[in-house]
């Protein structure tokens, strides 16, 4: 539920003037001054980084070198660890060997067949990498991997599909040739050419992937921050890391591979030089805190009054006593579920420094930790103000009362900021004019009240 505070109300009140106490025991009345009024809309938040990045292993191997420890600060482009894959080198070479050009078969006139390359389609491994995506708890991360399964299969089916229409303009040619013995041997030549340039450009894009993930296998800190080492699942090919090692075969899949939570994640052995690690295990994540920021859920009926450059009070569970300043950057339009069951939105803030109620400089918050923002949404400094308890709803209407010739005036106004205390009018009441302060929800039109 959002509270709303605002500036304990100054001597707007006259002194109360009312009836005696056999008359109107409940009923109060003062008369209406000028005071600010300002409305503060609390909401929940949780401590954010700047930016964050888990660095993971491209590929199944060892930790042969780590160069950095819980908690250190690096910069961008700090060596942090190395990773020994053999099976990442070995595929390497083996794509390298793979795109050297080979030199065109000579053809025989009197050959009666010709067996061209079947074209695998790796159905099977495919299937056996869904299989394994669809054994992931986090709907998100599955739905994640399933799309990147998804992507690469159409590309390697589109691979395939265009060596297999050169390998059908091929046959035709041939079986023309062996019909036509005097036709020559151009058309044939010219598709194995065609199919030849056609398996070293896939041959080609199957060496940079490979030499990716060898470059991968060199982890590097992709900006400034603070490092957390990982744990590994011990390569031990369960669960994600089974899934990982099915993507690795598949051309292109293991570079679409998304940080996809693993279930041996809190539970694996913590990265050290010497512990085998699988393809998408964590290796590193580096944290930038030179800014902090705030996520804050807004209830949806305050969210409007939120806009780009609102200041925020801050306090942390972590701080007691401490305030912190904060600043709106933006204001999302995705609706999520509150955790009273509403409809909140988020709300992104920068936080500044803190001090304590003694002036003392408060401690520097670290990512994660819980705090409550209060945001200013609107203020007047000299408002028409009236207590809140004056105010009295009414369908969609907001009443007050008003003494007139000494009787009840029954009148609809418009309110502005509307602080715990005090609310601002913007219409409807004027400085001087005597209301019902206490009591209102009794009072009727025409009711006697001094």
């Amino acid at each position: 539920m959002t509270l709303r505070r605002g500036i304990p109300p100054l001597l707007i009140l006259l002194a109360l003037t009312g009836c005696s106490a056999d008359e109107l025991p409940n009923v109060q009345i003062a008369a209406v001054g000028r005071a600010p009024v300002t409305e503060v809309v609390e909401a929940p938040a949780t401590i954010g980084a700047r930016a964050t990045a888990t660095l993971r292993s491209p590929a199944q191997g060892t930790i042969a070198k780590l160069y950095v420890s819980d908690g250190d600060r690096v910069k961008k482009g700090q060596l942090l660890a190395r990773i020994s894959s053999p099976q990442a080198q070995d595929q390497l070479s083996q794509a390298k060997k793979a795109a050297k050009p080979v030199k065109a078969p000579r053809l025989s006139l009197g050959a009666q067949n010709v067996k061209l390359v079947s074209f695998n389609t790796r159905t099977k491994l495919f299937d056996q990498a869904r299989a394994e995506a669809r054994k992931i708890d986090d709907r998100t991360a599955r739905k994640q991997v399933l799309n990147a399964i998804s992507l690469a299969e159409t590309q390697h089916k589109a691979q395939t599909r265009a060596l297999s229409k050169i390998a059908d303009d091929l046959n035709r040619t041939i079986n023309g040739v062996l019909s036509r013995l005097t036709s020559g041997l151009g058309g044939l030549t010219s598709s194995m050419s065609s199919l030849q340039a056609a398996s070293l450009t896939q041959a080609k894009a199957a060496v940079k992937v490979a030499k990716s993930t060898v470059d991968s296998l060199t982890v590097k800190a992709p900006f400034s921050g603070i490092v957390s080492l990982g744990r590994a699942s011990g390569g031990t090919g369960g669960g994600t890391s089974g899934l990982s090692g099915l993507l690795s075969q598949i051309p292109g899949a293991a570079q679409q591979l998304p940080a996809v939570p693993s279930s041996s994640s809190s539970g694996g052995t913590p990265v050290a030089v010497g512990v085998p690690v699988s393809a998408g295990d964590s290796i590193v994540t580096v944290t930038d805190v030179s800014t902090l920021t705030l996520a804050a859920d807004v209830d949806e009926t305050d969210v409007l009054l939120v806009k780009e450059g609102t200041q925020a009070d801050v306090e942390l569970d972590a701080v007691p006593g401490a305030t912190y300043k904060a600043e709106v950057t933006g204001v999302g339009v995705t609706p999520m579920e509150s955790s009273t069951g509403g409809v909140s939105y988020p709300v992104r803030l920068t936080l500044g420094s803190g001090t304590f109620d003694d002036g003392a400089e408060a401690p520097t918050p670290k990512p994660g930790m819980s705090a409550v923002t209060r945001l200013t949404v609107r203020e007047s400094p000299s408002a028409v103000a009236a207590p809140a308890a004056a105010i009295v709803t009414s369908g969609r209407e907001s009443v007050v009362w008003v003494v007139k010739d000494g009787k009840a005036e029954r009148r609809v106004v418009k309110l502005g900021a509307q602080g715990d205390d005090l609310v601002e009018v913007l219409s409807g009441l004027n400085v001087g004019d005597r209301i019902v302060v206490k009591g209102a929800d009794s009072v009727r039109q025409g009711q006697q009240l001094s």
